[in-house]
């Protein structure tokens, strides 16, 4: 049996994700040393650490590879991820904008790949759905060049009881502008959290978000899942927030 350390959402996605590119990111690329800008985003350093978040590796295994992200690294050169999404991508409730999951992203990457240039812009926005995303999609993710976009999407839409399947071609549409810049791109379906898993679409919605991503060719990261899972594992714990409390709010911190 797999033993998990509780902690916050922010860490235990940070450690998930990072977990999930390095199933197909190349061994000799992770080697002793050096720096990862989490750009946009105050240091790390000054963020309050939180207790490691251990992840079973067959819980965020990729079934895609990533041939830019890992061609980058094998060459030493820069890379820059995007991570689009809603508020759980913005750090909404987080003790400061470095405890957000793309700035313990990039703290995570650093220490697996020290001598490499790592960028993690920071797009998230509080509230935003799909609709929202593909309106931004050009200037806040396409413009910055992106080698890897990590798209969080839907939790929103399901909270506010929207239909699920006009979200299908929002997704194929948001999918093929993305891979046409020659970036990876890995979809996060919704979060596990009491007001999601409420709600009558939540399995609709994960179900499409799985779907599309096969049909699109495009790697999954099982965020609900893994959720679940953990909470499943120890259910008298909650995954907190970085405050160490459950929140309130728009989309129950997704």
């Amino acid at each position: 049996m797999h033993r998990h350390v509780f902690c916050s959402r922010a860490a235990i996605f940070a450690a998930a994700a990072t977990a999930g590119l390095l199933a197909f990111l190349p061994a000799q690329a992770q080697t002793p040393g050096s720096i990862v800008t989490p750009a946009a985003l105050s240091s790390p350093a000054t963020a309050p650490r939180a207790p490691a978040c251990k992840v079973a590796a067959e819980q965020v295994r990729f079934d895609r590879p990533l041939p830019r992200t890992a061609r980058l690294l094998v060459s030493g050169e820069p890379i820059k991820i995007v991570a689009l999404g809603s508020s759980s991508t913005f750090g909404a409730g987080a003790s400061t904008s470095a405890a957000s999951y793309p700035s313990r992203l990039a703290e995570e990457l650093a220490r697996h790949f020290p001598r490499h240039e790592i960028t993690v812009l920071n797009r998230g926005v509080n509230g935003d759905e799909a609709t929202d995303m593909l309106a931004r999609l050009d200037w806040a993710v396409i413009a910055e060049k992106p080698d890897l976009v990590l798209w969080q999407v839907g939790t929103n839409s399901v909270l506010r009881d929207k239909a699920v399947q006009p979200h299908a071609s929002l997704l194929h549409e948001g999918l093929a502008r993305l891979k046409a810049t020659g970036a990876d791109v890995v979809l996060i379906d919704p979060q596990y959290a009491p007001r999601v898993i409420d709600k009558p679409n939540i399995d609709r919605m994960v179900s499409l978000i799985v779907t599309t991503a096969k049909a699109e060719n495009v790697s999954l990261f099982r965020r609900f899942d893994l959720m679940r899972h953990a909470r499943r594992g120890r259910p008298q714990i909650m995954l907190t927030s970085e405050n160490g409390r459950e929140r309130k709010g728009s989309e129950s911190n997704p």
